[in-house]
């Protein structure tokens, strides 16, 4: 007998094998009908697979994460299909599911038109009318070579070359198309009846610059299409809030390509709002005991081989001088922790020094790939609010609390903390280059920064392979308006450098001990930060971080007298003030100002100058009449002085 555990904890026993999508019938015929995978001891599975022992099994559906993957990734092949039908000399590249939808890569010549998606969105609905049949083998892996260099597809033959000799591959068929995939998939090409083809791209192969510029389709599908359509208008809702275009039609940022790619340019209204945000945070952790650093933007290749980054990040940094011609080989800083290490060696502490706190707003730069770069969510140089704490043991965990403590206050005043999910990140044992090898160290520090994370009551995921080089990390996820998922924020403990820098404190019985690191971030990366405020607020932003928040309109030219007096009082009490003076009819200077997005309009006219007032109108409440002049300013002092959402 085969017994099986159910999701519900209820067991099934079968007498013989059966398939994921047998045991999803003998559940229930409507359970099976919308089955798109199974989930064999944590192990996503295709319908297709057969149960031969004992085990654990859930029937995934497009209400998971899993099932909606299995769908879509059905869709992409649907997609290759079509493409294929219409477009034979097309080689095939890959094709996953990703979040949200899915994408293909072709090596075609040319780009896809508008006019060409739409006869492949046309195609794709003969394919899942034709109800066909979506089967599964397998072959060896010279079997595979030859399969694929038959049909003349050299990008799947460089990937099965890639793979061990003895390596089994699994090929996916429906009607006359076959593609190398490790599935799962549904059973038929009927199911996807609701997608959309959204965007055409260019991508490289395999993701380097190095190699072919590919044509990439992406697309979305859903079970109904209601729910696709519920998903087009929020995807259209999210491009409005895409903080790449808000941000500058705003006039917070722009770029140049004279300048480069990856590097913004802050205009004076985000250069402001990043302004508040530094103040705000320095002033915080002086608050909570932070002592301020001001260390070099680059240094000699020494100090990182020290540190290890030489080892272990110099890809990603940027290097200065050439050591074949006798020069000095330097590199900008892409983090802070080496100097301020430097700092902490000038002289000999003791453990009454410690816990010691040093914080630094830090200019990095990163040399990331040109695919990588995103407006100002992924740039080369950015500025951090960093800092380390050196510990000792018995502080680490109290340090590590306040450190969170800090960050989820700063997300909170932002208004973000209901956004962020919180990830373990952990080494991977079997990747010993990416890392310090040191496996009993790793072990023994992830056990102790789990016990901090499981005492403090955090809900987080686990992530193997997203540590630091020397240790491992509390990271702090949030999406951005497309649902795409980047790091905001990191706590790492380190239990490496240290030693590397020989740091010590002479302990209470007189001997030197190395102490422990905590390297993290407060509020991230300034410009990451304005990017998701932007689209969070839709470049609304809440009074005390508006880089404007009053817009003075005198009705007419008699009133420019009044409206001067009234932004002169306004910026003597530290408000942030416009007026605009244009000889233009009040509805439209009205229109123009709400653009803007400032959280106050005033208007005066001849009532107004008369009594001292002003006629208020906004955000929040529209237009809200007259009122004395002094008993705004105590208003809107008080909003921005304690911050409000």
């Amino acid at each position: 007998m085969i017994n099986i555990k159910l999701k519900d904890g209820s067991m099934k026993a079968y007498e013989s094998d059966m398939t994921v999508l047998e045991i999803a019938k003998d559940i229930s015929e409507g359970l099976a009908r919308v089955a798109c995978a199974g989930n064999v001891n944590g192990k996503t599975v295709d319908l297709r697979y057969k149960v031969t022992e004992d085990c654990e099994l859930s029937i995934l559906t497009f209400d998971s994460i899993d099932g909606q993957k299995a769908f879509r990734h059905t869709a992409t092949h649907i997609l290759a299909q079509a493409v294929k039908r219409l477009f034979p000399s097309a080689k095939l590249a890959i094709g996953p599911a990703i979040d949200g939808g899915f994408y293909y890569d072709f090596d075609k010549e040319g780009s896809f038109s508008a006019d060409e998606v739409k006869q492949i969105e046309e195609e794709m609905k003969k394919i899942v009318k034709e109800d066909l049949p979506i089967e599964r083998f397998e072959l060896p892996r010279a079997e595979a070579i030859a399969f694929m260099q038959e049909k003349d597809e050299n990008f799947k033959v460089e990937l099965i070359e890639d793979l061990p000799e003895d390596a089994l591959l699994s090929f996916y068929k429906h009607g006359e198309f076959t593609d190398l995939c490790a599935g799962p998939h549904l059973m038929s090409t009927k199911y996807v009846k609701a997608f959309k083809l959204t965007q055409v791209a260019g991508a490289y192969w395999r993701g380097s610059e190095k190699n072919k510029m590919l044509s990439r389709i992406y697309g979305t599908a859903f079970t109904k299409k209601s729910d696709l359509d519920a998903h087009l208008e929020q995807v259209e809702e999210a491009k409005k809030r895409d903080h790449n275009k808000l941000g500058r039609e705003l006039k917070f940022f722009t770029t140049s390509d004279v300048i480069g790619q990856g590097l913004p340019l802050l205009m004076p209204k985000g250069a402001k709002v990043i302004q508040l945000l530094q103040r705000f945070v320095e002033d915080e952790e002086e608050n909570r005991g932070y002592v301020m650093t001001k260390t070099p933007l680059m240094a000699k290749s020494d100090l990182y081989k020290v540190s290890g980054h030489w080892d272990h990040y110099k890809d990603g940094m940027f290097i200065l001088g050439d050591e074949a011609k006798g020069d000095d080989v330097m590199a900008l800083r892409p983090m802070t922790c080496p100097f301020q290490f430097t700092i902490y060696n000038a002289d000999q502490k003791s453990y009454r020094d410690l816990p010691l706190r040093y914080g630094e707003t830090s200019t990095l730069f990163r040399n990331e790939s040109s695919g990588e770069m995103h407006g100002l969510i992924r740039v080369r140089q950015f500025t951090i609010s960093e800092g380390h704490l050196i510990v000792t043991p018995e502080q680490l965990e109290q340090e590590f609390r306040d450190v969170v403590d800090l960050i989820n206050y700063f997300m909170k005043t932002l208004g973000l903390a209901e956004d962020i999910t919180y990830r373990f990140s952990k080494w991977d044992p079997n990747n010993k280059d990416k890392y310090i090898d040191n496996p009993e160290a790793w072990e023994a520090t992830q056990v102790k920064m789990k016990d901090i994370l499981d005492h403090l009551g955090i809900n987080y995921t686990e992530a193997i392979g997203e540590a630091a080089f020397y240790g491992p990390k509390l990271d702090l996820q949030i999406k951005n308006v497309h649902g795409k998922e980047d790091t905001i924020i990191t706590v790492q403990i380190d239990f490496a450098l240290a030693d590397r820098f020989d740091m010590s404190y002479v302990d209470k019985d007189g001997v030197k001990k190395r102490p422990y690191v905590i390297h993290r971030t407060s509020i991230g990366c300034y410009e990451r930060t304005l990017a998701l405020l932007i689209e969070k607020y839709a470049g609304a932003f809440p009074t005390w971080l508006a880089p404007l928040q009053v817009k003075v309109l005198p009705i007419s030219e008699k009133y420019h007298d009044y409206a001067e007096k009234v932004v002169a009082k306004l910026k003597y009490a530290g408000i942030r003030v416009e007026a605009d003076f244009r000889a233009e009819k009040i509805g439209y200077k009205i229109r123009e100002a709400r653009n803007e997005r400032a959280p106050f309009l005033l208007i005066v006219g001849e009532k107004e100058a008369e009594l001292n007032e002003v006629s208020v109108r906004s955000r929040k409440n529209a237009d809200e009449g007259a009122i004395a002049l002094d008993a705004f300013i105590k208003r809107i002092k008080e909003e921005i002085d304690t911050k409000q959402l």
